[in-house]
């Protein structure tokens, strides 16, 4: 595949599809956290989604790889499927009980700033600059001053610590996931997201019965509420996700990160109606500058063609 990323229109408008599908799914979490326990969560959002993206490969001919792959690319292939989903589905549904929510949006923000030099060293045609760095740093600075104040405070629970390790090792999960998807060679996206899925439920399935026991019996609500979130925000968006990273590449895809905050916010306002926060105008000023830093080289080429 073409090693320099192409960062498009089209590349633009998926990135703001994908922060807002993912920002709204935290309202669909909290409900259907009410019926059903967190890993059976996950594991029900990774198996829908299988399903589903199964069905769709299937006609596409189970596509994959375009040319066979060494030993090397399959295993390369399983680690992603582990490490993109279930593992920091994981990680995070875990995490999550002994930290604030806030301090859990932080880390997945992190996300970015932890692709940036990976990318650097690994990637070819995503070098560090300084208007990459200090973009992204700035846009880390507009989600720290969304969230506020419980962004670091202390829930004092025992496991707290191992909570905090848990959600930054969920982000790291996600950063080098995105880094080893953009390595492999050739293969057809549609395939590639569906084995994606297929190991993340293989995973966590066995997972969840372990950990949790037999699922809950959801109500029919609660049941609406999971296919929601399999077949948009998981199955969806996975599709997309594996597009952007195999075209414009992980870092351009890591600033959907940034975004998730602010769409949880302004959707919490609107369908719950949530009071909105008087830090909302800054952070976002302040995320869409960094935004606009860091791709300020793709942006202009954006409008020159325009």
């Amino acid at each position: 595949m073409n090693t320099t990323p192409q960062i498009t229109l089209t590349s633009w408008l998926l990135i703001a599809l994908l922060g807002f599908v993912w920002g709204g799914t935290f309202l669909f979490t909290e409900v259907a956290l009410t019926g059903i326990t967190p890993f059976w969560l996950a594991a029900s959002r990774i198996g829908l989604a299988a399903v589903v993206m199964l069905a769709l490969w299937a006609l596409r001919g189970f596509a994959l790889f375009t040319a066979r792959p060494s030993a090397s690319d399959i295993l390369v292939l399983v680690t992603i499927g582990i490490i993109s989903s279930a593992l920091p589905f994981s990680l995070l549904a875990w995490g999550q009980q002994y930290v604030t929510s806030g301090f859990a949006g932080v880390t997945m923000a992190s996300v970015a700033l932890i692709v940036l030099p990976m990318a650097h060293f690994l990637l070819p045609g995503e070098r560090m600059t300084p208007c990459k760095v200090g973009g992204f740093v700035i846009g880390f600075v507009g989600v720290v001053v969304l969230i506020g104040g419980q962004a670091f405070e202390s829930t004092g629970a025992a496991m707290e610590t191992a909570g905090r390790m848990a959600c930054v090792a969920a982000a790291s999960c996600y950063a080098v996931s995105s880094i080893l998807m953009r390595r492999l060679p050739s293969v057809d996206p549609i395939g590639l997201g569906t084995v994606l899925m297929l190991i993340g439920a293989a995973v966590m399935l066995p997972a969840a019965f372990l950990s949790e026991g037999p699922p809950p019996l959801p109500t029919p609500k609660i049941l609406a509420v999971l296919a929601f979130l399999g077949l948009i925000p998981t199955a969806g968006a996975a599709f997309l996700r594996v597009y952007v990273v195999r075209t414009a590449g992980p870092v351009f895809m890591s600033l959907v990160n940034y975004q998730v905050p602010v769409w949880s916010v302004l959707l919490g306002a609107l369908v719950l109606s949530e009071p909105l926060p008087m830090s909302l105008l800054y952070a976002m000023a302040l995320i869409l500058a960094g935004v606009g830093l860091s791709q300020y080289g793709a942006l202009k080429r954006l409008f020159q063609r325009g």
